[in-house]
């Protein structure tokens, strides 16, 4: 038995679902961003599979260029939670939104 294009797909699918889930019903900032995270990552697993089953770069091209913006995603999203935790000494959604910006 052999891998196919669906496989890959249908696993995609499923860890953009969890993601997608987890921003929707989480309210810890921390598990958002990591939901968001997933729902990246899904997203460059199909880029990657259908690359591949087309026998073209392009989509690995993408990934590494997503990889690179996920990274800077990172440095910057950490830096405002670790601002909001030394501000707020919280990590809830609900302290965001009482906030003014």
């Amino acid at each position: 038995m052999t891998i196919q294009l669906s496989h890959y797909l249908l696993l995609s699918a499923v860890l953009f679902s969890i993601g997608a889930a987890g921003v929707l019903t989480r309210k810890n900032l921390i598990v958002i961003f990591m939901a968001l995270e997933l729902m990246m990552n899904a997203v460059n697993l199909s880029f990657v599979a259908v690359a591949r089953y087309m026998g073209d770069a392009a989509g690995q091209l993408i990934v590494f260029f997503v990889i690179c913006v996920a990274a800077a995603e990172v440095a910057v999203g950490l830096a405002i939670l670790i601002a909001l935790w030394r501000h707020k000494g919280s990590m809830h959604i609900d302290t965001l939104a009482a906030m003014k910006w």
